[in-house]
């Protein structure tokens, strides 16, 4: 058949060649003479195009030029000037347009007014034309119908020595006269098409004349040969051929395509789906005609790549032409390779996805996440329990917590979320975790060890239709910190070695982030522990303002920020709030100290100025004295200290390098007072100064580190409006209520910045619960006053404390009469104690001393402080203030909050 065939072909080369050779080399050159015809034409179209278009362009270009020159011509700008314009500048437009070849140009003002044109009658006239883009500075170039026909002109704007637009200049030709300069050219172009076509011609004669004798001289013999060369090259490929009719008979079959197909010797000519062998979906493919390319399909044991496509594409004869490939090895080769790859993928993507963040349950749901659906349906995630609390895991799976579930579906019969348990020891993870191996079930149902746990569970885990497991110790630093679980189910094959070493390696990489996050949890806890130790556990008991504060810490560790109510004597309390730069145990340990000497430095009831300047000297010998290697120093810390005294209802503050408080008027304004601002703790260089204000009762202080305002997405002064307008118009507001809504409207869910919050609402001292005396400097005046004062305690129901108080006064008011200076005066005050103050005009300082039996003197003090719960002395601007204390009776009622009372009376 095969012979037949190629005599058939040789027979019609035959024919084809002993046909009018001559004929064919005729219409070769036809073909040539009227391609060289029709590229000669286009040749010339071209040109004349490119010429019309280049002189256009050159009149564009003309227009353009002259109009600019005219524009910044000498004299231009002052004839625009004058009263006529036109007169002067109608010559020399003229004189312009005639030596540079143009038809007109016209200059107008802003408003196309013409001052001149070609046409006299014209001028004074609008202007044709778009003036808009030369206002703005622009050269436009258009075509319009003017007065001397069609013309393409250029408008460039005339600009005064401000660079403002004063007048226009237009110029431009005539279509007409454009043309008339393509028609001249037109000759020389299709003069020299004609000779380009007959040059053309003569050589297409003289290739058409060599291409005939060429055919000629190909006998027959040579073109069977060069047959002969082609079907040995076709039969000696390493890939089978076919050739398949129109009507789906094999025409063709190399060598190579009937041992690939295993087809019979005389199949050529036969019907494809009567051929024996062939898989359905392959002689489907070749009776179908369509393309494929590289489709595999399965013959016998091999699988071929088949390509097909259409014979006809070139005009030859209709039918298909099919290669075959033997690509068995090949796919194994690629199935493997996609595999490792795959399992590449996934090592990629647990890098990228797994430990993101420093939180142990996050980490541990990232783990689990990972593999699904790709490597597994389920996975469970177990920690030991003190893994979750940052502590080291217990060596035996006593107490485990399950850490993550996630899976294909939800409704899984594994253990949920948070349950507590210990693995048994027969099950493979109790194995795994006590030796640090991972364990393999490739077959659930037939296994027993791992039923122990909970055999309830574990025949529904099988009914479910989960049948394989591979359990992984999650080990870092030779430590094991839970199990890892990978289940299968229906959508997977069961679990082999090789996917053992895969979860090893998946697990291996999550564990270093697990181990990390529990080690972080840990030194954070014990920070934040720190820290809050460090801070005040509760608010002291005080009846001059009411207390509200709120503490939050930073989302990427504990701070410096701190903040501290201290009572003082003469129900007077001190508020302070500070900041530490920097985040970590550093930061936190030098808060503890300052809030350590803030309130030692209180005890000697110094001024907030004269405080700070005391805080600002230790600051400074702390940072002198600790080593540059061992510790960052202090400096970069800020505070702000104030005295509320509600007697006199006046609160005197300083501030170093701190923010300013906000106060809440009892008509809801809300102001920042303006403090002078001193530097931060520990530059020094620079006294403190105080600033005193007088607080109405239930204006609300408001003090706050800067991690309440400040935000990398906006400005300090926008922080300052957000908290004006959230302290804005709820004067009445309590202060919890205010600290909850404060941080609400200013700060994100989680804060980048640790923040302090301390809210006081300012009370006042009744009157009656205060007296006070001037006392003469006679000794004689001591008598009087402890009548006055005994009469007092008796109006207050204190009479017991009369006698102590009497000797108190006595020996206060007697030293204050020997040694002080005028004026002298003596104050009670009732509140949660029993206050007497001695204050004179001198600022000597009275010192507690032992007498000897032989002293006349020297007892006074001491038996103030034996009798007195507490005494002592601060310094006024006036001299100074000896105080002493003494406790209430329980029987006497405690003094009833202004605020709880009017809350009472509404």
């Amino acid at each position: 058949m095969a012979n037949r065939f190629a005599r058939f072909r040789h027979l019609s080369v035959k024919r084809l060649f002993n046909r009018s050779t001559r004929s064919v080399a005729g219409q070769v050159l036809v073909f040539q003479v009227a391609l060289v015809v029709l590229l000669v034409t286009c040749a010339v179209i071209a040109l004349v195009l490119q010429s019309e278009r280049d002189t256009s362009a050159e009149a564009r270009h003309r227009s353009t030029a002259v109009a600019q020159t005219f524009a910044h011509s000498p004299g231009v700008l002052a004839a625009l000037e004058t009263p006529d314009p036109s007169k002067i500048l109608q010559p020399l437009t003229e004189a312009a347009r005639r030596a540079a070849g143009v038809d007109f140009i016209v200059v107008m003002n802003t408003e196309g007014i013409r001052y001149t044109h070609p046409l006299p009658d014209r001028i004074g006239k609008r202007f044709v034309g778009e003036i808009g883009p030369s206002l703005a500075g622009k050269v436009y170039v258009e075509s319009v119908n003017g007065p001397l026909g069609r013309e393409v002109q250029a408008t460039v704007p005339i600009k005064n020595t401000d660079d403002q637009v004063v007048a226009l200049v237009s110029a431009g030709m005539k279509v007409k006269n454009v043309e008339s300069q393509v028609d001249r050219q037109l000759p020389i172009i299709l003069g020299a098409g004609a000779a380009a076509l007959a040059l053309s011609t003569g050589v297409t004669a003289l290739v058409g004349r060599r291409l005939r004798r060429q055919t000629h001289s190909l006998a027959p013999d040579e073109m069977t040969l060069m047959y002969e060369h082609h079907d040995t090259v076709l039969h000696s490929v390493r890939e089978g051929v076919l050739i398949v009719s129109p009507d789906g008979r094999l025409m063709l079959a190399n060598d190579e395509a009937r041992r690939l197909l295993e087809l019979p010797p005389d199949v050529e000519g036969r019907l494809v789906p009567e051929l024996p062998g062939l898989d359905p979906d392959t002689k489907e493919l070749l009776v179908s005609g369509r393309e494929a390319t590289d489709e595999v399909h399965l013959s016998g044991e091999r699988l071929l790549a088949i390509n097909q496509r259409p014979t006809d594409r070139d005009g030859g004869p209709k039918g298909t032409v099919v290669t075959l490939r033997d690509s068995t090895e090949l796919q194994a080769v690629t199935g493997r390779a996609e595999v490792a790859r795959e399992r590449l993928r996934l090592l990629y993507d647990a890098g990228l996805r797994v430990g993101t963040t420093l939180d142990v349950l996050r980490t541990a749901d990232e783990l689990a996440r990972v593999p699904i659906p790709r490597f597994a349906d389920f996975v469970t995630v177990d920690l030991a329990d003190a893994v979750l609390h940052g502590e080291e895991p217990a060596p035996t799976a006593a107490d485990m917590r399950r850490a993550a579930v996630c899976g294909i579906r939800d409704d899984h019969p594994l253990s949920e979320q948070g349950r507590l348990f210990a693995y048994q020891p027969a099950t493979p993870q109790a194995r795994g975790y006590g030796s640090g191996r991972s364990q393999l079930v490739s077959n659930l149902p037939s296994a027993t060890s791992w039923r122990v746990q909970d055999p309830d569970r574990a025949k529904a885990i099988i009914d479910y239709g989960i049948h394989s497991l591979i359990t992984a110790p999650i080990q870092a630093r030779g430590v094991v910190l839970g199990m890892a679980n990978f289940w299968r189910g229906h959508h997977h094959e069961s679990f082999d070695e090789e996917d053992l070493s895969l979860a090893e390696e998946l697990v291996a990489r999550a564990a270093i982030s697990i181990d990390n996050a529990r080690r972080y949890t840990r030194e954070h806890a014990m920070a934040v522990t720190l820290q809050r130790s460090l801070l005040p556990q509760a608010m002291p008991e005080q009846n001059a303002l009411d207390i509200a504060y709120r503490y939050l810490p930073a989302q990427s560790g504990v701070g410096g920020d701190w903040f501290d109510v201290i009572p003082l004597p003469g129900s007077r309390v001190a508020l302070a709030v500070g900041d530490v730069v920097g985040h970590g145990l550093h930061a936190a340990a030098t808060m503890g100290r300052l809030r350590t000497a803030v309130h030692n430095f209180s005890a000697l009831d110094l001024p907030p100025d004269e405080l700070l300047g005391h805080l600002d000297d230790l600051v400074g010998r702390i940072d002198q004295n600790e080593a540059a290697e061992s510790a960052a120093g202090v400096v970069g810390a800020t505070c702000l200290y104030g005295i509320y005294d509600p007697v006199t209802r006046r609160y005197v503050m300083a501030r170093a390098g701190h923010l300013a408080p906000a106060l809440v008027r009892p008509d809801g304004t809300v102001t920042f007072p303006d403090v002078p601002a001193g530097p931060p703790l520990g530059v020094g260089g620079m006294p403190f100064q105080t600033a005193e204000l007088c607080l109405e009762e239930g204006t609300q202080l408001v003090l706050y580190t800067d991690g309440l305002i400040e935000d990398r997405r906006r400005d300090l002064d926008v922080g300052m409006e957000l908290l004006r307008d959230a302290l804005t118009g709820h004067p009445q507001r309590p202060p919890e209520e205010t600290c909850k809504y404060v941080l609400d409207s200013l700060l994100p869910e989680r804060p980048k910045d640790d923040v302090a919050l301390l809210v006081a609402r300012t009370r006042q001292l009744p009157a009656d619960r205060i007296a006070d005396w001037d006392v003469q400097p006679d000794p004689a005046a001591v008598a009087g006053m402890r009548d006055a004062v005994s009469d007092k305690l008796e109006a207050w129901g204190l009479s017991e404390l009369g006698f102590t108080m009497e000797l108190i006064l006595s020996e206060l008011i007697t030293n204050a009469i020997r040694y002080g200076a005028e004026p002298i005066h003596v104050r009670l005050i009732r509140d949660r104690a029993l206050t007497c103050e001695v204050s004179d005009g001198s600022s000597t300082s009275p010192h507690l001393r032992y007498a000897a039996t032989t002293d006349e003197g020297g007892r006074g003090l001491f038996l103030v402080s034996q009798m007195a719960e507490r005494w002592g002395t601060r310094y006024t601007p006036q001299g100074k203030v000896i105080w002493a204390e003494q406790a209430l009776p329980e029987i006497v009622e405690e003094p009833v909050p202004v605020a709880t009372a009017a809350k009472a009376d509404r």
